[in-house]
Formats: C-alpha cells, structure tokens, sequence
C-alpha cells in the first residue's frame, strides 16, 4: 500500500480551459450585458465567434470570479436614534364600496423597525409635512436623519449625494429636529426597513377590509401599526419592534415646544354661484361676497376661507371626493319663486268658455316652446271662426280627447258647415 506523507508537496491545480484573450473577451462581454449571462453569451457569438452552452458559460464565470452587475448591497448597521426611513406605495383599496388607488405613506425607524403607515388620495409636499408630524407624533420624537428616495415631492434637484432638498421641506424637518438624505439613484436596497414595510401591509392590513372613507382607512391603519406590525416579533432584533422601540425612544429628537402647522394658503374668486373651488371641490361663502377675493387656508382636516383677513367660513375638508359641495346653513338665501304670469294668449282664453279653459290646461302641458305656440293657434282659431260652432268643437274635442289642433280646425269647419250652408247630400233627389 502506498502512504502518502503528511506535509508534502501541494498538488498543481488544473490549468483553466480558456486562454488569457478568451478571459478578456469574456470580462468585457459580462461588463457590456450589465452581469447578464444570457445576454454576455450572445454577445460572444456575434462579436467574438465563441459558440459556447451557457452552462459552459457560467462556469467559466464561476472560475474566474467574475461579478457583473450592481454588487450586493450588504448590511446596513443603525444606531439608535441615528435614521430613520421614508417611502411611498401605490395600493388598491376599497372605499365606500369602490376600489381606488391610494399613496401609502410609510415611515420606519430603522434600528427598532417601528411602522406608522397612513393613506392620502395624493402625495404632495402638503402631504408629505402632514405625514412627517404624524409620525413624529407617532414616535414622539425623530431620529436625526430620514432616508428617501429621489422623489421630487422633497427633492428640488440633483439626485443622491447631490440632491437639493425644497428650502420649504428643509426647514420644516428642521423644526422637528432632523435631516433628509437622499439614497443614490436605483440604489432602494438602502432603506430596506421600509421597502420590506410595504409588502407586509399589501399582504397583511389590506386583504378582506374595507373603510368608509380615508378617516376610517388611517384610523384603522394606526391601529393595525400598533397592534399587528409593530407587536410582531422581528428575527433580525430578537425582539418585536414595540419592545426595541423602548430602547431607542431616549435616542430620538424630542419634540418642539410647539409643532410646526400644517396648511397651505390659496387665492380664490367668490364665483356667480357663492363658491369656491378646491381640488375640484366647491365650499359656499356667504353670498354677499360673490366675485370679491378671498384667501382660502387649507388644514388637514377643514378649510378656513377669510376676506381681509377675516374668517367668513369653515368647512370639513372633502378629502378623496371629486365634484362635491359643501354648503353652510345661512350662507345663501332661498331665491324666492315669483310666480308666473300667464301668457296674453292663456289670460284671453280663460276669459272664454269653461270648456275652452279646460281645453287650454291641457296644451299648457305640452313642453313650454310647444305650448306656447299651442296657445297661440288656439287663439286664433278663436278668432277665425264663429263662436258656437268653434265652442261646440271644443267640447266635442274635449269628449274624445283630440287636442291635435288641425283637427279640431276639421270639427270647427264641420260645425260651421251644419250651422251656415244647407248643403245636400251627394245621394239627395235633385228636384226633391
């Protein structure tokens, strides 16, 4: 038997079954794909002329440790207190019995994973502040730095490390102790807490419910954040995000004194109707006011309308509602319906015969224009014809209700016919 002796010489490793140009054409053809193998081996075959199987392909890839693409991100290590993240998502859901699309605004703290998420029907710098002190709220405090995309909503321009944040958002993140970061360009995995967030409230919180309306959806989704998501037991802390929440609520920014409002200031015409609009929306002011200026002040929850800088009105704000009116008892007066003068041809009739009137009400029931012009034929027949013939053919109409008035022009002639002229019968004897 052959012994092989402890400490000897290392055995050759296998020379690699391509060449040094080959290695080459295959680290700039995975660069060229973007890491993608399919698309590097058909980059191979048209520029290089290698024909290789793509299981050929991968290994040699594998051999020669070649990575293409975007490398892994890796863990992100946050202290307590340091960051906190930011995001939204598109998501179905049922209101009212219809299916609409809402923005779901969801922010995390990135070392204990505590979510608050709440839906608006848009995403606006409006919005936004309006999020951002709810969950400062939320969490009764901030961490010092809040990781976003590179949305425009917050971004004024430049992206990543060179994102100009609006002045506006600025200062009001300034105001609640913290300042935004803006991750680089297709790089989301940086605020994974929340990216991960996302999925679970699309899997968790909306299937099989309901709301009322947006009050009802957020009411509803700050209950599941502390009762679902926030109670869950997180592997990565060992702990649920309520419990390592405890841990860093010391680390966090406390909250101003006083919190910075929240509202946004628009100018408006009263129009002819006593409105004004808002988001397609329309809230009455008091009528004395149509066509004069007014500044219409939009909080969260109502809108404040002033006239020289005086409120003359206060209405619920009609949040995810589109062509709506909200009006405010005594702000414009019932219009009092004069009543209506009968036309001169209706006012002659009625002078007439009780069976004329009653023939007249009933063209008066035909469509205004039509009537109108009913009234006014009626009344020249009137005046055309003798009276006793014309009355008896109204009667004789009214019997079996012919209100066609060529035809009752036929039974007034018949009338007048039998009245005036002995006319004989074509059958009569001639010398009778």
């Amino acid at each position: 038997m052959r012994r092989i002796a402890r400490g000897g010489p290392a055995q050759a490793q296998p020379a690699p079954p391509y060449s040094e140009a080959t290695l080459a054409a295959l680290r700039q053809a995975m660069a060229k794909a973007q890491g993608n193998a399919s698309r590097a081996l058909q980059l191979l075959a048209a520029e290089q002329g290698l024909e290789l199987s793509y299981s050929t392909l991968t290994r040699w890839i594998r051999q020669a440790e070649i990575r293409g693409g975007t490398p892994r991100a890796g863990e992100y290590v946050h202290a307590p207190g340091q960051e906190m993240q930011l995001d939204t998502s598109a998501h179905r859901v049922r209101i009212a019995a219809r299916t609409l699309s809402a923005q779901c605004a969801g922010l995390a703290l990135a070392y204990s994973r505590r979510l608050i998420v709440q839906y608006y029907p848009q995403f606006r710098r409006f919005e936004a502040k309006q999020f951002l002190l709810a969950a400062a709220r939320f969490n009764e405090g901030s961490a010092r730095r809040c990781v976003i995309d590179n949305t425009s909503v917050l971004v004024a321009s430049g992206a990543g490390a060179e994102a100009v944040f609006a002045p506006e958002m600025v200062a009001f993140a300034r105001t609640l102790g913290f300042e935004f970061m803006a991750h680089a360009v297709h790089h989301s995995d940086r605020k994974a807490v929340i990216e991960r967030a996302f999925r679970f409230v699309e899997t968790n919180f909306l299937p099989g419910r309901e709301f009322a309306d947006f009050e009802d959806l957020n009411g509803q989704a700050l209950a599941w954040c502390r009762e679902v998501a926030n109670a869950k037991l997180k592997r990565a802390l060992g702990m649920p995000a309520e419990a390592a929440y405890l841990i860093e609520k010391p680390y966090l920014q406390p909250l101003p004194a006083a919190l910075p409002p929240v509202y946004e200031v628009l100018d408006r015409v009263v129009d002819l109707y006593g409105y004004v609009s808002v988001q397609t929306n329309r809230y009455s002011v008091p009528e004395r006011l149509v066509g004069k200026p007014v500044a219409v002040y939009v909080h969260p929850a109502e809108i404040e309308i002033r006239h020289r800088g005086a409120p003359v009105a206060t209405h619920p704000r009609l949040i995810g509602q589109r062509d709506m009116r909200h009006v405010v008892a005594g702000h414009h007066s019932v219009p009092q319906r004069a009543e209506r003068t009968p036309r001169i041809e209706e006012q002659l009739l009625l002078r007439g015969d009780a069976s004329l009137a009653r023939y007249a009400e009933h063209l008066k029931r035909r469509p205004p224009g039509h009537a109108a012009r009913a009234l006014k034929r009626l009344l020249e027949l009137s005046r055309t014809y003798p009276r006793e013939p014309f009355l008896a053919a109204i009667e004789q109409a009214l019997q079996y209700g012919l209100f066609d008035l060529a035809r009752l022009e036929t039974l007034i002639l018949r009338h007048v016919v039998g009245d005036f002229f002995a006319l004989k019968s074509a059958d009569a004897d001639p010398d009778a």
